[in-house]
């Protein structure tokens, strides 16, 4: 499970961790009955504190994403089907603020943002074919 942290981007880690299990289920990378790390491991692996992974995964049970298994782990629920328009929305309403913020750090301007994301587009979708 790929989970990266963005320390100045405003986002509290939690969310951060939230958002990208939500979209990783979203997306189909990960799938119901998979199971994610545990707490520790991944507090390791982000190099954040155990409690932070731990509030993020209950937000998670919460939205009925996971579903912790006593004594075995905590895994994707199998409820957890694909996002609602909303919730997909949630997720990419906070990345597009956290890159217009950056553009601002940078000086960049809002079209030069719009433009950037079309020619990604463009460059994406041509190697997929989509």
């Amino acid at each position: 499970m790929q989970i990266h942290i963005t320390s100045g981007d405003g986002v509290p880690i939690y969310i951060q961790i939230v958002n990208q299990v939500k979209h990783l289920v979203a997306s189909g990378r990960l799938e119901p009955g998979d199971e994610v790390p545990p707490i520790r491991v991944l507090a390791e692996k982000l190099v954040v504190n155990p409690n932070t992974v731990a509030r993020a995964y209950l937000e998670l049970e919460r939205a009925g994403v996971v579903c912790k298994r006593h004594g075995s782990g905590t895994y994707v629920s199998d409820a957890a089907s694909p996002l609602s328009r909303r919730e997909k929305f949630k997720v990419l309403t906070q990345r597009v603020d956290s890159l217009l913020v950056e553009a601002g750090h940078l000086d960049i301007d809002l079209p030069e943002v719009l433009d950037l994301v079309r020619d990604r587009h463009e460059t994406i979708h041509s190697k997929t074919g989509k």
